[in-house]
Protein backbone atom coordinates (compact mmCIF):
# COMPACT_ATOMS: atom_id res chain seq x y z
CA UNK A 1 0.00 0.00 0.00
CA UNK A 2 1.41 3.39 -1.00
CA UNK A 3 1.95 5.92 1.83
CA UNK A 4 -0.64 8.65 2.06
CA UNK A 5 0.42 11.95 0.49
CA UNK A 6 0.45 15.16 2.50
CA UNK A 7 -2.56 16.46 0.55
CA UNK A 8 -4.50 13.26 1.14
CA UNK A 9 -3.62 13.29 4.84
CA UNK A 10 -4.75 16.90 5.17
CA UNK A 11 -8.00 16.09 3.36
CA UNK A 12 -8.64 13.11 5.63
CA UNK A 13 -7.97 15.20 8.73
CA UNK A 14 -10.32 17.91 7.48
CA UNK A 15 -13.05 15.36 6.75
CA UNK A 16 -12.62 13.88 10.22
CA UNK A 17 -12.95 17.33 11.80
CA UNK A 18 -16.08 18.11 9.77
CA UNK A 19 -17.64 14.79 10.79
CA UNK A 20 -16.82 15.53 14.43
CA UNK A 21 -18.39 19.01 14.25
CA UNK A 22 -21.48 17.67 12.49
CA UNK A 23 -21.95 14.99 15.13
CA UNK A 24 -21.47 17.59 17.85
CA UNK A 25 -24.16 19.76 16.23
CA UNK A 26 -26.58 16.84 16.04
CA UNK A 27 -25.99 15.99 19.70
CA UNK A 28 -26.54 19.61 20.73
CA UNK A 29 -29.79 19.89 18.77
CA UNK A 30 -31.12 16.62 20.20
CA UNK A 31 -30.19 17.76 23.69
CA UNK A 32 -31.87 21.17 23.35
CA UNK A 33 -35.03 19.75 21.77
CA UNK A 34 -35.19 17.04 24.42
CA UNK A 35 -34.73 19.67 27.12
CA UNK A 36 -37.58 21.80 25.75
CA UNK A 37 -39.87 18.79 25.46
CA UNK A 38 -39.12 17.84 29.07
CA UNK A 39 -39.31 21.36 30.49
CA UNK A 40 -42.77 21.98 29.05
CA UNK A 41 -44.09 18.40 28.94
CA UNK A 42 -44.65 18.75 25.22
CA UNK A 43 -44.92 15.07 24.28
CA UNK A 44 -46.50 12.36 26.42
CA UNK A 45 -46.84 8.61 26.17
CA UNK A 46 -49.30 7.62 23.45
CA UNK A 47 -49.25 10.99 21.66
CA UNK A 48 -49.64 11.28 17.92
CA UNK A 49 -47.53 14.25 16.92
CA UNK A 50 -48.46 16.04 13.72
CA UNK A 51 -45.29 17.72 12.44
CA UNK A 52 -46.18 20.61 10.15
CA UNK A 53 -43.74 20.49 7.26
CA UNK A 54 -43.41 23.59 5.08
CA UNK A 55 -40.37 22.58 3.08
CA UNK A 56 -38.17 25.07 4.94
CA UNK A 57 -35.02 24.26 6.92
CA UNK A 58 -36.67 24.51 10.36
CA UNK A 59 -39.54 22.10 9.81
CA UNK A 60 -37.24 19.60 8.07
CA UNK A 61 -34.85 19.82 11.01
CA UNK A 62 -37.66 19.47 13.54
CA UNK A 63 -38.93 16.29 11.89
CA UNK A 64 -35.45 14.81 11.65
CA UNK A 65 -34.63 15.47 15.31
CA UNK A 66 -37.99 14.20 16.56
CA UNK A 67 -37.44 10.97 14.64
CA UNK A 68 -34.09 10.57 16.40
CA UNK A 69 -35.55 11.32 19.82
CA UNK A 70 -38.45 8.93 19.25
CA UNK A 71 -35.98 6.07 18.93
CA UNK A 72 -34.37 7.00 22.25
CA UNK A 73 -37.41 8.09 24.25
CA UNK A 74 -38.62 6.03 27.23
CA UNK A 75 -42.18 6.63 26.01
CA UNK A 76 -44.00 5.72 22.81
CA UNK A 77 -45.35 8.36 20.45
CA UNK A 78 -46.22 8.40 16.77
CA UNK A 79 -45.25 10.96 14.16
CA UNK A 80 -47.13 12.01 11.05
CA UNK A 81 -45.84 14.73 8.74
CA UNK A 82 -48.34 17.13 7.21
CA UNK A 83 -47.79 19.63 4.43
CA UNK A 84 -50.30 22.23 3.30
CA UNK A 85 -49.92 22.75 -0.43
CA UNK A 86 -51.20 26.33 -0.77
CA UNK A 87 -50.99 26.26 -4.58
CA UNK A 88 -48.27 28.86 -4.77
CA UNK A 89 -46.84 29.41 -8.27
CA UNK A 90 -44.04 27.02 -9.18
CA UNK A 91 -44.43 25.01 -5.98
CA UNK A 92 -42.63 21.68 -6.60
CA UNK A 93 -45.38 19.43 -5.29
CA UNK A 94 -43.35 16.23 -5.73
CA UNK A 95 -40.45 17.23 -3.42
CA UNK A 96 -42.02 16.61 -0.01
CA UNK A 97 -43.87 13.37 -0.88
CA UNK A 98 -40.69 11.98 -2.45
CA UNK A 99 -38.58 12.94 0.57
CA UNK A 100 -41.04 11.60 3.14
CA UNK A 101 -41.56 8.35 1.26
CA UNK A 102 -37.78 7.94 1.05
CA UNK A 103 -37.27 8.25 4.82
CA UNK A 104 -40.36 6.15 5.58
CA UNK A 105 -42.44 8.70 7.49
CA UNK A 106 -46.27 8.57 7.32
CA UNK A 107 -47.50 11.79 5.75
CA UNK A 108 -50.52 13.69 4.50
CA UNK A 109 -50.54 16.41 1.85
CA UNK A 110 -53.45 18.82 2.21
CA UNK A 111 -54.29 20.72 -0.98
CA UNK A 112 -55.94 24.10 -0.40
CA UNK A 113 -55.63 27.14 -2.65
CA UNK A 114 -55.01 29.77 0.04
CA UNK A 115 -52.61 31.55 -2.30
CA UNK A 116 -55.44 32.87 -4.48
CA UNK A 117 -57.38 34.02 -1.41
CA UNK A 118 -54.40 35.94 -0.05
CA UNK A 119 -53.59 37.56 -3.41
CA UNK A 120 -57.23 38.56 -3.86
CA UNK A 121 -57.68 40.11 -0.43
CA UNK A 122 -54.25 41.68 0.23
CA UNK A 123 -53.22 44.68 -1.92
CA UNK A 124 -50.01 44.31 -3.92
CA UNK A 125 -46.94 45.08 -1.83
CA UNK A 126 -48.69 44.68 1.52
CA UNK A 127 -47.70 42.06 4.08
CA UNK A 128 -49.44 38.74 3.45
CA UNK A 129 -48.12 36.83 6.49
CA UNK A 130 -50.99 37.56 8.88
CA UNK A 131 -53.83 36.39 6.63
CA UNK A 132 -51.80 33.50 5.27
CA UNK A 133 -51.03 32.36 8.82
CA UNK A 134 -54.69 32.52 9.92
CA UNK A 135 -55.88 30.52 6.92
CA UNK A 136 -53.13 27.96 7.41
CA UNK A 137 -53.90 27.53 11.12
CA UNK A 138 -57.56 26.81 10.54
CA UNK A 139 -56.80 24.18 7.91
CA UNK A 140 -54.12 22.50 10.03
CA UNK A 141 -56.45 22.30 13.05
CA UNK A 142 -59.03 20.53 10.87
CA UNK A 143 -56.42 18.13 9.51
CA UNK A 144 -55.22 17.37 13.05
CA UNK A 145 -58.78 16.34 13.93
CA UNK A 146 -59.06 14.14 10.85
CA UNK A 147 -55.73 12.42 11.55
CA UNK A 148 -56.38 11.98 15.27
CA UNK A 149 -53.29 14.00 16.20
CA UNK A 150 -52.96 14.92 19.87
CA UNK A 151 -50.13 17.46 19.41
CA UNK A 152 -49.35 19.86 16.58
CA UNK A 153 -45.59 20.52 16.29
CA UNK A 154 -44.36 23.71 14.62
CA UNK A 155 -40.78 24.50 13.60
CA UNK A 156 -40.36 27.87 15.33
CA UNK A 157 -36.95 28.27 16.97
CA UNK A 158 -35.40 30.57 19.57
CA UNK A 159 -34.87 33.42 17.10
CA UNK A 160 -38.54 33.29 16.01
CA UNK A 161 -39.58 33.56 19.66
CA UNK A 162 -37.33 36.56 20.29
CA UNK A 163 -38.37 38.30 17.09
CA UNK A 164 -42.05 37.87 17.99
CA UNK A 165 -41.38 39.27 21.46
CA UNK A 166 -39.84 42.45 20.04
CA UNK A 167 -42.46 42.76 17.29
CA UNK A 168 -45.21 42.70 19.92
CA UNK A 169 -43.32 45.21 22.06
CA UNK A 170 -42.35 47.65 19.30
CA UNK A 171 -45.50 47.49 17.19
CA UNK A 172 -48.20 46.01 19.42
CA UNK A 173 -47.42 47.61 22.81
CA UNK A 174 -47.49 44.20 24.49
CA UNK A 175 -45.05 42.05 26.46
CA UNK A 176 -46.03 38.94 24.55
CA UNK A 177 -43.98 36.27 22.87
CA UNK A 178 -44.39 32.96 21.11
CA UNK A 179 -44.91 30.28 23.79
CA UNK A 180 -43.29 26.84 23.52
CA UNK A 181 -46.64 25.20 24.29
CA UNK A 182 -50.15 26.58 24.01
CA UNK A 183 -53.77 25.76 23.48
CA UNK A 184 -54.88 26.31 19.89
CA UNK A 185 -57.23 29.11 18.86
CA UNK A 186 -60.19 26.73 18.75
CA UNK A 187 -59.36 25.30 22.19
CA UNK A 188 -59.26 21.73 20.87
CA UNK A 189 -55.55 21.18 20.25
CA UNK A 190 -52.17 21.58 21.92
CA UNK A 191 -49.53 23.29 19.79
CA UNK A 192 -45.87 22.69 20.64
CA UNK A 193 -42.59 24.26 19.52
CA UNK A 194 -39.84 21.75 20.33
CA UNK A 195 -37.16 23.99 18.74
CA UNK A 196 -37.80 26.70 21.34
CA UNK A 197 -34.23 26.50 22.71
CA UNK A 198 -32.51 26.13 19.33
CA UNK A 199 -30.69 28.96 17.53
CA UNK A 200 -31.53 29.64 13.90
CA UNK A 201 -27.86 29.57 12.92
CA UNK A 202 -27.70 25.96 14.10
CA UNK A 203 -30.76 25.05 12.04
CA UNK A 204 -29.18 26.67 8.98
CA UNK A 205 -26.03 24.63 9.40
CA UNK A 206 -27.95 21.43 10.15
CA UNK A 207 -29.97 21.83 6.96
CA UNK A 208 -26.72 22.10 5.00
CA UNK A 209 -25.28 19.03 6.71
CA UNK A 210 -28.41 16.95 6.06
CA UNK A 211 -28.94 18.42 2.57
CA UNK A 212 -32.68 18.82 3.02
CA UNK A 213 -34.54 19.56 -0.26
CA UNK A 214 -35.49 23.13 0.72
CA UNK A 215 -38.56 24.70 -0.92
CA UNK A 216 -38.60 28.54 -0.95
CA UNK A 217 -41.79 30.47 -0.16
CA UNK A 218 -42.63 32.50 -3.27
CA UNK A 219 -45.69 34.02 -1.64
CA UNK A 220 -43.77 36.16 0.85
CA UNK A 221 -40.19 35.90 -0.35
CA UNK A 222 -40.30 39.23 -2.18
CA UNK A 223 -41.35 41.22 0.88
CA UNK A 224 -37.86 42.31 1.89
CA UNK A 225 -38.94 45.14 4.19
CA UNK A 226 -41.04 43.14 6.59
CA UNK A 227 -40.78 44.30 10.18
CA UNK A 228 -39.66 40.83 11.24
CA UNK A 229 -36.62 41.08 8.99
CA UNK A 230 -35.68 44.37 10.62
CA UNK A 231 -35.93 42.78 14.06
CA UNK A 232 -33.85 39.81 12.87
CA UNK A 233 -31.14 42.19 11.65
CA UNK A 234 -31.20 44.04 14.98
CA UNK A 235 -30.75 40.82 16.96
CA UNK A 236 -27.91 39.62 14.75
CA UNK A 237 -26.16 42.97 15.16
CA UNK A 238 -26.49 42.69 18.93
CA UNK A 239 -25.16 39.15 18.80
CA UNK A 240 -22.11 40.37 16.96
CA UNK A 241 -21.39 43.54 18.95
CA UNK A 242 -22.58 42.49 22.41
CA UNK A 243 -22.01 38.74 23.01
CA UNK A 244 -24.37 37.42 25.66
CA UNK A 245 -27.05 40.10 25.24
CA UNK A 246 -29.43 38.00 23.16
CA UNK A 247 -28.98 34.99 25.45
CA UNK A 248 -29.84 37.16 28.45
CA UNK A 249 -32.95 38.54 26.75
CA UNK A 250 -34.11 35.03 25.90
CA UNK A 251 -33.47 33.88 29.47
CA UNK A 252 -35.52 36.81 30.77
CA UNK A 253 -38.62 35.42 29.03
CA UNK A 254 -38.66 32.60 31.58
CA UNK A 255 -37.66 34.78 34.55
CA UNK A 256 -40.57 37.17 34.92
CA UNK A 257 -41.24 39.27 38.05
CA UNK A 258 -44.86 40.53 37.74
CA UNK A 259 -44.50 42.81 40.79
CA UNK A 260 -41.85 44.80 38.91
CA UNK A 261 -43.86 45.42 35.78
CA UNK A 262 -47.02 47.53 35.40
CA UNK A 263 -49.82 45.12 34.52
CA UNK A 264 -52.57 45.67 37.09
CA UNK A 265 -54.34 42.49 36.01
CA UNK A 266 -51.19 40.45 36.56
CA UNK A 267 -50.29 41.86 39.95
CA UNK A 268 -52.51 43.38 42.64
CA UNK A 269 -50.88 46.81 42.96
CA UNK A 270 -54.09 48.40 44.24
CA UNK A 271 -54.22 46.05 47.25
CA UNK A 272 -50.49 46.17 48.01
CA UNK A 273 -49.69 47.20 51.57
CA UNK A 274 -46.62 47.16 53.80
CA UNK A 275 -46.98 44.05 55.97
CA UNK A 276 -43.64 44.20 57.75
CA UNK A 277 -42.41 40.99 56.08
CA UNK A 278 -39.29 40.99 53.91
CA UNK A 279 -39.88 39.95 50.28
CA UNK A 280 -37.37 38.39 47.90
CA UNK A 281 -39.06 40.40 45.14
CA UNK A 282 -38.71 43.69 46.97
CA UNK A 283 -37.36 46.90 45.46
CA UNK A 284 -33.76 46.29 44.39
CA UNK A 285 -33.68 49.05 41.81
CA UNK A 286 -30.39 50.40 43.15
CA UNK A 287 -28.64 47.09 43.73
CA UNK A 288 -25.74 46.09 41.50
CA UNK A 289 -27.04 42.63 40.51
CA UNK A 290 -29.04 43.67 37.43
CA UNK A 291 -25.90 45.34 36.04
CA UNK A 292 -23.50 42.47 36.68
CA UNK A 293 -20.37 42.41 34.48
CA UNK A 294 -20.29 40.15 31.42
CA UNK A 295 -18.06 37.65 33.20
CA UNK A 296 -20.99 36.57 35.35
CA UNK A 297 -23.27 35.85 32.38
CA UNK A 298 -24.29 32.18 32.20
CA UNK A 299 -24.49 31.07 28.59
CA UNK A 300 -27.73 29.40 27.69
CA UNK A 301 -27.39 25.72 26.89
CA UNK A 302 -23.96 25.19 28.49
CA UNK A 303 -23.47 21.74 29.96
CA UNK A 304 -20.16 21.55 31.86
CA UNK A 305 -20.62 17.83 32.48
CA UNK A 306 -20.41 17.11 28.76
CA UNK A 307 -17.43 18.93 27.14
CA UNK A 308 -18.31 17.64 23.67
CA UNK A 309 -21.56 19.60 23.82
CA UNK A 310 -19.88 22.98 24.46
CA UNK A 311 -20.29 25.63 21.77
Amino acid sequence: MEPMTLDAAAAAKKAEKIAYENNKLHKRLCRLVGQAIGDFNMIEDGDKVMVCLSGGKDSYGLLDILLTLRERAPIHFDIVAVNLDQKQPNFPEHVLPDYLAKIGVPFHIENQDTYSIVKRLIPEGKTTCSLCSRLRRGILYRVADELGATKIALGHHRDDILETFFLNMFFGSKLKGMPPKLQSDDGRHVVIRPLAYVKEIDMERYAQVKQFPIIPCDLCGSQENLQRKQIKAMLREWEKKHPGRVENIFSSLSTVVPSHLMDRDLFGFADLKAEGIASKDGDIAFDEEPCAPPSSVIRFGATPQDPDEQD
